[in-house]
């Protein structure tokens, strides 16, 4: 059985940065894509980034585009998400979620896509 647990999260001020990490265990990671969603307080899931398990190509949210970078090491089951330049509005409960189909921009951020969630790990941008 897949699974996927998520580490790195914590309290940061705006501007600052947090680099989660993503491990999967159970199967080869390689097989998978890797999708970052955050959930904020009061709303719903959202997806962030998505990297695709055939060629690790990246896709991210608008929210992320030029300021978080995922990336994947398959040779340590382990996918990233570098984040920078943080803001009070990426607050939330970040999850990692793995899935069998490359990343699709159509579809990549539907949380129906992906088989496996982890737990979550809680990032906190404020001053």
């Amino acid at each position: 059985q897949l699974q996927v647990v998520e580490s790195g999260g914590g309290l940061v001020q705006p501007g600052g940065s947090l680099k989660l990490s993503c491990i999967v265990t159970g199967d080869t990671a390689a097989y998978y894509s890797i999708a970052w969603f955050r959930q904020a307080p009061g709303k719903g899931r959202e997806g962030v980034s998505c990297i695709s398990s055939s060629d690790s190509s990246t896709y991210y949210a608008d929210s992320a585009k030029g300021r978080f970078t995922t990336s994947r090491d398959n040779a340590k089951n382990t996918g990233f998400l570098q984040m920078l330049s943080l803001k009070p509005e990426d607050t939330g409960v970040y999850y990692c979620a793995a899935g069998i189909l490359d990343c699709h921009e159509a579809t990549m951020f539907r949380v129906t896509e992906y088989d496996y969630w982890g737990q979550g790990t809680q990032v906190t941008v404020t001053s």
